[in-house]
């Protein structure tokens, strides 16, 4: 088993969801690993605070239209007794509901501490890509050199700029896995500090931009621009990493 088949196989893991078999290469895998035993603890981790959240009954009819939209409205008694839905899925069902409510009322219900999840997460990455020496797998400033080696490796084509006049030239790219899904990773420099680009689209993302957070020493800054998400990780002092993201997610959707 390779670290893709690994990768898209921990949720399951972590559910207890798959085969004895599976489970067992699964198992494998991460215990020589360690990048992946890395991921497999961000998903424990993830799992953990999901169980701590407060959790709130809906109104009826908002409970009804979210029924309607998961296409779950089906009598009871047609249902076969199962196991309950593992924590993953109930956060996919809330990111629906914030879809069909408008996002009022379910946001208050979402946990306060997801973009610290998050960023956990990217922070997770961006260690692994220093520690492991792979940066990039495709290693150029050009970004039209970058930008096409995405092609056929993901089911989307990242935007890719080099910044160089500003002092945040491109390096390089590479393919990367955060919440068990490929992909883009940008890699930028300001001076010798490395910059991590995450990045991926975001259905019904809107023109937002989060101050930094900072997690273990390491500065997040996670923005929402032109249908995609951006998640930026850097040892670099906030103020300047900030300027940098700025340039890459423009407040307001100005280019």
């Amino acid at each position: 088993m390779d670290c893709r088949e690994a990768v898209e196989r921990l949720s399951a893991f972590v559910d207890d969801e798959l085969d004895p078999v599976t489970s067992g290469e699964v198992t494998r895998h991460v215990e020589s690993c360690a990048s992946c035993a890395a991921q497999l603890e961000d998903h424990r981790q993830l799992g953990e605070s999901l169980r701590q959240l407060d959790y709130h009954r809906a109104p009826d009819l908002l409970r009804a239209r979210l029924l309607r939209e998961l296409g779950a409205a089906e009598r009871p008694a047609a249902r076969p007794a199962r196991r309950p839905a593992p924590a993953w899925r109930w956060l996919s069902a809330a990111a629906a509901l914030v879809a069909v409510a408008g996002g009022t009322w379910v946001i208050a219900m979402l946990p306060r501490g997801g973009e610290e999840v998050a960023a956990r997460e990217v922070v997770s990455s961006h260690i692994r890509s220093l520690m492991a020496e792979h940066l990039a797998d495709v290693a150029s400033t050009d970004q039209h050199t970058v930008k096409p080696w995405f092609s056929g490796k993901l089911d989307f084509s990242p935007p890719v700029t080099d910044f160089a006049s500003a002092d945040f030239p491109l390096t390089g790219g590479r393919l990367d896995y955060l919440q068990g899904h490929p992909v883009a990773a940008l890699v930028y420099m300001h001076r010798k500090h490395v910059i991590n680009v995450f990045v991926w689209p975001q259905a019904g993302a809107r023109e937002t931009f989060l101050p930094a957070l900072t997690e273990r020493g390491y500065h997040v800054i996670h923005a929402e621009h032109a249908g995609m998400t951006y998640w930026v990780a850097s040892d670099l002092n906030a103020q300047e990493l900030t300027a940098f993201a700025r340039m890459l997610a423009p407040p307001g959707g100005k280019p």
